[in-house]
């Protein structure tokens, strides 16, 4: 499976180490349906109309990983949700998982496409 990652899990930031044995795929970027919010210690992605083509890295992760990753993204306390993601080429037809934030982002900084 892959994933699209967009904060605290990409090169250099806090999480990477959940992706260390995990295979870099490729820099990506997202077709223009979503925005990323700066929640304090790491962003939060929604989907919306009128969004931004948000900057990323794609990597093919095995099962135990994306269990690794689920809990460190908080996904059984609905914090985020798994989900498809929609990719500018070469990723367009690949499909492709992401966290979206489940939360508001009432007064969160719109961060643009990337995240810090």
């Amino acid at each position: 499976m892959q994933v699209f990652v967009y904060g605290s899990l990409k090169k250099g930031y806090a999480l990477h180490h959940l992706l260390a044995e995990e295979q870099f795929v490729g820099l990506a970027q997202t077709q223009p349906f979503y925005r990323i919010y700066d929640l304090g210690e790491y962003p939060g992605l929604i989907d919306v109309p009128d969004g931004l083509e948000i900057n990323g890295e794609v990597y093919s992760v095995s099962n135990e990983a994306m269990k690794r990753l689920d809990f460190a993204e908080g996904v059984a306390d609905g914090l985020y949700a798994r989900r498809g993601i929609l990719l500018k080429p070469p990723f367009e037809h690949v499909v492709v998982d992401a966290w979206f934030w489940l939360k508001s982002v009432r007064g969160c900084r719109n961060c643009g496409t990337s995240w810090p």
